[in-house]
């Protein structure tokens, strides 16, 4: 999850086992090292939708330039965070950036297996509210189609993915132990999905945020445990193998009482089908 006070970048994020979280403390995206915490490997078969976002020139290219994570919901769109697309973040306004590429099907950030794709156009959703982190969603349409069986289905309003109580599998890549051990794998984490009343009650306002039960969901355990943090930004939660979530912001990582918060899909297909043309996306089917 990505949430502090002060955030001039954010930092690539993995699922990992960790021993303790760090506290992020406010709505607003932040650049701080931190870790996924109660995680495994997996190798990216088993979510092949699961991209990097990547700029070397930004990033650097000891881990191919990953910066955040996004999820394929056609050939050629991608959707991700719209904190990740932030001009403190990347240095400029993301169509300007001259080597932002998606790196998918690939396990291991600097193997040659998998591809990387340049993006042709950005498109951050125009209701995002950095300051509470509402509608935190951007669409990427690349210059070359991903494999269809890179594409994973957006689950609908109504859908029974996102009944409380249902397993979902949350993924990316990051750091593994909060000290800059950051893992060239792709790693996964499996949660819960959450009531709305245990989610507002978690953040019912103020620095530890706001909790909006028609355009987020929470994910993982009341008591603590596997959770998203820190760099799996725009990175996809998926259950019944539907999309319902895009990794957003929390307060900490894995803390009891502080569940993972993310982006709700329905709200993303809401949004995208009521938009001049519509968009081009797979739904899920109930």
């Amino acid at each position: 999850m990505l949430r502090s006070v002060a955030r001039a970048l954010i930092r690539p994020l993995v699922l990992a086992a960790a021993t303790s979280a760090i506290p992020l403390a406010s709505t607003a995206p932040v650049a701080a090292d931190s870790v996924v915490v109660g995680g495994f490997p997996i190798d990216v078969s088993q979510a092949p939708w699961t991209v990097a976002l990547s700029s070397r020139d930004r990033f650097g290219g000891t881990r191919a330039g990953q910066f955040c994570g996004g999820v394929a919901i056609a050939r050629t769109t991608v959707l991700t965070a719209a904190h990740c697309l932030a001009e403190d973040v990347l240095g400029s306004p993301p169509n300007r950036v001259r080597d932002f590429r998606v790196i998918a099907g690939r396990t291991d950030l600097l193997a040659d297996r998998g591809e990387e794709v340049a993006v042709r156009d950005v498109r951050i959703n125009p209701g995002y509210d950095s300051g509470t982190n509402a509608g935190d969603f951007a669409v990427l349409t690349l210059a070359e189609p991903l494999p269809r069986s890179a594409v994973v289905a957006m689950a609908d309003a109504g859908d029974p993915a996102y009944t409380p109580g249902t397993q979902a599998l949350v993924s990316g890549w990051g750091d593994t132990t909060g000290d800059g051990a950051y893992t060239r794998r792709l790693h996964a984490a499996h949660v819960r999905v959450l009531p709305d009343d245990l989610c507002a009650r978690a953040y019912p306002g103020g620095p530890d945020g706001t909790y909006r039960a028609g355009s987020m969901l929470c994910a993982g355990e009341a008591a603590g445990g596997p959770d998203a943090c820190q760099g799996d930004s725009g990175g996809p939660l998926v259950a019944a193998g539907r999309l319902i979530g895009l990794v957003s912001w929390g307060g900490g990582c894995g803390r009891a009482g502080n569940p993972g918060v993310y982006t709700r899909v329905s709200e993303i297909v809401r949004t995208l089908d009521a938009a001049p043309g519509g968009q081009k996306r797979s739904h899920g089917t109930h």
